[in-house]
């Protein structure tokens, strides 16, 4: 019973419940529909007064201004534009155009500027000229006459509206217009638009007088738009700059302000700015000069910016910039259009006016007046005539050469030098791809380096090499000033030389006088030699290293330069405090100083010294590879026979077989006649000399045309025709072993080569400051003057009627060699013509023979490592092939030859063949008698101990082809001057593998003398003994 009353309770609860939440959602409903029925209406009345609005108010307005029905007045228009303001979407473009339109007209605007073509350009141009108008007053005729009282309080709405524009990002807008603009290769901007766009973004700098907040917008968003003042100075060059250059400069000295622009801009848009900045100081010299220390801070900074993010090499995390190269920021590619520009702008920097501003304390500074030189005598060289002059001035002008010391390194004009100094080498190791032509503006000035030198002289209270040793020890901000200096100085100095010709060098010496260019390479390898052999080299990082690197590169284009036409006096390059016998030491040691030495400056070494090197070298890894006798083993011995009448292609076809081992190893040669018979003979390195002397001599024959000789001094080259022959590559490639293999066993042949073949051997043509127009002259002296002429032709190059193109006659055919793709078709121009001159050196000593050199070299290297050679100059190795061009010494020659057949030193026919030697014969004759028992006329580089074999004169009784040998009775007659007859009919003869000399004994001098002189003169001897 109570249960059921229970269960009937809660029902009922529940029923009400239920009812209770109906009746509330019904209540939701009805006020929900409530709700929405007012959205909808508020809506629809809303529609219908925007409809009103726009067709009834706003359209019936602008179509009677259009047909003149209603006169346009300022009430009636602010009272439209209020409600057309009010509801504006991006459906009423055309209504809020009108609407402009109609409020410029009620002002009757000055000077607005004219639309281009293009619809958007005409909707840009109409709202610069709005936002012109309403930020400034000047055109208002309501502050005309009597409303200029009210000037003020409108000069304040105007500057109310800037600052609204700038809170709502005005001037990253206007960044945007400038940029799509003009980062093109054709602006698109006219010129009204482009002063309009400036116009508005100076207005606000202005009225808050140039604050720091706004000057930081106006760098970050206006100036670093590319070129934005090249197109300024084009278009609008009477636009009021309001003397910005010197407010930017001054913001810019400070560190902090000037890290804020760079870190906002980041590396292009930096470059950007950089590029405006210094447009704008080649635009206002006067505010340059007077701000000259805080303009050359601040593009310092900017650049050491830049300078952090440039990359030597490509990797993942780097982008290529066309003016920093590989840069691991990131780079905004649409830039690049307007880059020729900006690289036109940053010229400027290094162009003759701004370093006339820059330099004007060093450029200020009077050398003293040097004497006249006088004219070379007809009869004396132009060698002898460059030493008169180097050597022969006053002591007042040795002086301007010389350090003299005396200027303070702290002193205020020191410092501005070095802080110009800083920001070029800054610039040369940021803007990678333009370095060439940032080098090209500060070697532009002749006086510019000499005066730099003299400056750098004066430095110190004892100058010169003093100070930068002990900056080099130092790591003050000062110290890293002055050496900034020394490496800008060298790398201005090293590619002056470089591009400037031997006439302009030598005869005409510009910018550099010889003296100054002796006194200069003796400082830079007294420099280079104490930073190597003092130990700073080997611990050097960064700026030091690359300071090293100027320097050592700008010694050796001297060195190079003096190398191949000497200016320098005998000894010049060598280092007296050096021991050799010191250096060899550490070289076995493996001591560091030492190895560098060797690798950098070799040529403060003796030449004899590194000769001797070179062979302990080559001794050295004969005996790594087993090719020395030793007494528990024998090298392996190859064996080739010869045929006399075929010489070259036999030994042509059985050495070019053979494993390179078993060429720098013992070859023993056993010859053949033309029956077919062993001749007689034993080879004892002797036969093989012989027989390499006889395959050199035939291969570098002209007649062969595998070689040519130069035209004047007659030396060797490969032949551009040599491809005649089916193999010739093949033969280029055995010659080259065959001179290697001479040069490996110490043996001179008289081959003279063309010192520009030789540099390609010794790969100086992959230099970076290799210039093929300089190394012309060995090959042609008349086609290189005739090149240069063109150099120096004042008037129109293409009044000549060249191409870039060669014609050569070639085995009586004419062909034409284009020296670049359609070059038979391009004229050349004073604009091209030094790339011509370049193209034509370079074509007639490297591409005509680039696959014959390619195979000589492939062959040469084959037995000699290049590295062997680093360590000496293309005149030294030419003294490694033919022996030395020094004077023959008879009395080494003497103390180092071996007698046999009786003859013995105290013998009177040897007494008198040494006098007869010493005196009667010229040193012509003396040549050709060296020629004549060794078959090359220059004695050995280190002395006759080092000819093998040794010279012998033996004493003969009989014709060569009854010449048995010595015997006992032979070698008594000999020794005793017994005589089985008369010998006055018969010549000396000599066997040139042996380096032996067969010598009659002779009854008197004069006897001696006319045969030996007649022997030498026909060339008579060179038999197999």
């Amino acid at each position: 019973m109570f249960s059921a009353a229970q269960s009937s309770k809660s029902e009922f609860l529940d029923k009400a419940r239920q009812a209770r939440e109906e009746r509330k959602g019904q209540k939701e409903k009805e006020r929900a529909a409530i709700q929405i029925q007012a959205l909808v209406r508020r809506f629809l009345c809303r529609c219908r007064l925007q409809k009103q609005i726009r067709w009834k108010e706003v359209d019936d307005y602008f179509q009677a201004s259009e047909t003149g029905t209603s006169k346009r007045n300022a009430l009636s228009i602010f009272k439209l534009a209020r409600k057309l303001l009010f509801i504006y979407c991006k459906d009423d473009k055309l209504r809020f155009e009108k609407l402009c339109r109609a409020i410029l007209g009620s002002m009757d605007v000055e000077n607005e500027p004219k639309p281009d073509i293009l619809q958007d350009s005409k909707l840009v141009t109409l709202y610069l000229t709005m936002l012109v108008t309403f930020t400034d007053t000047s055109t208002w005729r309501i502050v005309r006459g009597k409303g200029e009282a009210l000037r003020p309080a409108l000069t304040r709405i105007c500057e109310n509206i800037m600052g609204h524009l700038n809170q709502k990002g005005f001037y990253s807008i206007l960044q945007i217009l400038l940029t799509n603009g003009l980062a093109r290769s054709r602006p698109s901007l006219s010129k009204g638009t482009l002063t309009a766009i400036f116009t508005l973004s100076l207005r606000p700098v202005v009225a808050a007088h140039f604050s720091d907040n706004l000057l930081r917008s106006f760098l970050i968003h206006i100036m670093s738009v590319p070129a934005v003042v090249y197109h300024l100075s084009v278009l609008t060059p009477e636009v009021s700059t309001h003397d910005l250059l010197r407010k930017f400069i001054l913001f810019l000295s400070r560190e902090e302000q000037c890290l804020d622009i760079c870190v906002c801009l980041e590396g292009s848009h930096t470059l950007c700015l950089l590029g405006n900045l210094i447009h704008l100081g080649y635009l206002n010299d006067k505010v340059l000069e007077e701000e000259a220390n805080h303009f050359v801070k601040d593009l310092t900074d900017m650049l050491s910016y830049c300078q952090r993010y440039v990359s030597q090499k490509k990797s993942n995390l780097t982008h290529w910039h066309p003016v920093l190269g590989w840069f691991s920021q990131t780079v905004d590619y649409g830039l690049n259009e307007s880059m020729p520009l900006v690289t036109k702008q940053l010229q400027y920097l290094w162009g003759v006016p701004v370093i006339r501003t820059l330099f004007s304390d060093v450029l200020s500074k009077k050398l003293e007046s040097q004497e006249p030189t006088p004219p070379p005598h007809q009869n004396l060289s132009l060698l002898t005539d460059l030493f008169k002059r180097a050597f022969q001035k006053s002591a007042s002008v040795r002086n301007i050469l010389k350090p003299v010391g005396g200027k303070r390194v702290d002193s205020a004009e020191v410092q501005k030098v070095c802080s110009i100094c800083v920001l070029y080498q800054t610039a040369l190791s940021t803007l990678t791809q333009i370095r060439l032509q940032i080098l090209t503006g500060l070697t532009h000035l002749d006086d510019l380096l000499p005066k730099l030198w003299a400056f750098i002289c004066e430095l110190g209270p004892q100058g010169g090499l003093k100070l930068f040793m002990e900056c080099l020890n130092n790591d003050t901000e000062e110290s890293k000033q002055l050496l900034a200096m020394l490496m800008l100085f060298c790398d201005c100095s090293r590619h002056l030389i470089t591009i400037l010709d031997d006439i302009e060098v030598y005869e005409e010496q510009t910018s550099f006088k010889i003296e100054e260019l002796i006194t200069i390479s003796s400082f830079l390898n007294t420099f280079v030699y104490k930073m190597i052999w003092d130990g700073i080299l080997e611990n050097a990082k960064g700026e030091k290293l690359e300071l090293f690197h100027s320097v050592h590169g700008w010694l050796m284009v001297l060195y190079e330069r003096d190398c191949r036409r000497r200016f320098s006096p005998d000894d010049h390059w060598l280092r007296k405090d050096l021991k050799p016998s010191l250096l060899f030491q550490e070289l076995e040691k493996g001591k560091k100083r030492a190895q560098l030495l060797l690798q950098y400056i070799p040529h403060v070494i003796p030449h004899k010294n590194r000769v001797l090197l070179f062979r302990n070298i080559v001794t050295k890894e004969k005996e790594s590879l087993g090719l020395v006798e030793t007494s528990s083993a024998s090298p392996h011995v190859t064996h080739i026979t010869i045929r006399r009448s075929r010489m070259l292609e036999d030994g042509y076809d059985q050495l070019r077989r053979l494993p390179v081992n078993s060429i720098k190893g013992v070859i023993r040669v056993k010859f053949v006649n033309d029956l077919g018979v062993d001749e007689a003979g034993i080879d004892q390195d002797g036969v093989f000399k012989e027989f390499l002397e006889e395959i050199i001599k035939k291969v570098f024959n002209p007649a062969l045309n595998l070689f040519k000789t130069t035209s004047g001094n007659e030396r060797l080259y490969p032949s551009p025709t040599s491809y005649i022959h089916e193999n010739h590559l093949q033969l280029f490639e055995f010659v080259g072993k065959m001179l290697g293999k001479a040069m490996y066993e110490g043996i001179v042949v008289d081959v003279p080569f063309a010192s520009f073949f030789l540099s390609q051997v010794l790969g100086h043509h992959h230099s970076t400051f290799y210039s093929s127009i300089d190394e012309l002259p060995s090959l042609d002296s008349e086609f290189y003057k005739n090149l240069t002429s063109i150099k120096r032709y004042d008037g129109d190059v293409g009044d000549l009627g060249l191409t870039l193109s060669y014609d050569e006659d070639v085995m009586g055919q004419l062909v034409c060699h284009e020296l670049i793709p359609g070059g038979k078709t391009m004229p050349v121009t004073n604009e091209n013509k030094i790339s011509y001159i370049h193209l034509m050196a370079h074509f007639r000593m490297h591409t005509q023979i680039k696959e014959q050199t390619t195979a000589f070299i492939r062959g040469f290297r084959s037995i000699i490592n290049p590295e062997w050679l680093h360590m000496f100059s293309t005149p030294e190795v030419q003294r490694l092939v033919s022996g030395d061009n020094a004077e023959i010494d008879l009395d080494d020659l003497k103390k180092h030859t071996v007698y046999y057949g009786g003859f013995h030193s105290s013998h009177r026919v040897i007494i008198w063949l040494w006098d007869i030697l010493s005196s009667d014969f010229n040193a012509e004759e003396r040549a050709m008698f060296l020629k004549f028992v060794t078959s090359c006329s220059r004695p050995p580089l280190l002395g006759f101990a080092y000819l093998k074999p040794p010279f012998s004169i033996r004493c003969v009784e009989v014709s060569d082809d009854q010449d048995t040998g010595d015997t006992l009775g032979s070698v008594l007659r000999g020794f005793f001057t017994i005589r089985k007859k008369e010998p006055g009919g018969r010549l000396p003869t000599s066997s040139t593998c042996f380096n032996l000399l067969k010598l009659p004994n002779y009854s008197k001098k004069s006897i001696l003398r006319d045969k030996l002189r007649y022997a030498i003169s026909m060339n008579t001897g060179f038999e197999l003994s």
